[in-house]
């Protein structure tokens, strides 16, 4: 449904920092960046398994609040080595990994907020 999304971020180079930090664990890394001197203004960088930038990350925004955004992991332990990334890279805790059986009883997931304040998730749907 949805091809690519976007945020703009209040301290470009933080948000970086920590997006291509939190999301290593999951296989997501920079996939391609766009430049000021290329795009007439605009710096972004697009995150994504090889070949897609499925996620970007540019300049220019105010501090985020209530944007939620979760992004899919294989297993447990990718959620569990993306809370440890996000944590080492600056965020800050909002939910340690576990199940929220009242999602569904596989639902296995962590939260953290990013530099500017957004609730960025990992999570698994298969049990064990």
């Amino acid at each position: 449904m949805i091809d690519h999304m976007g945020i703009a971020a209040s301290d470009f180079d933080a948000s970086r920092r920590f997006y291509e930090a939190a999301l290593a664990p999951m296989g997501i890394g920079l996939v391609m960046e766009v430049t000021p001197e290329e795009s007439g203004g605009y710096h972004g960088i697009g995150l994504g398994k090889p070949g897609k930038p499925s996620f970007w990350v540019g300049n220019g925004g105010p501090k985020g609040a209530g944007i939620h955004i979760a992004f899919a992991a294989d297993t447990r332990a990718e959620v569990d080595a993306f809370y440890e990334a996000a944590m080492g890279a600056g965020g800050k805790d909002n939910g340690a990994p576990g199940i929220r059986a009242h999602y569904h009883p596989n639902y296995y997931g962590a939260f953290v907020l990013d530099p500017d304040g957004i609730n960025v998730e990992a999570v698994c749907h298969r049990p064990e």
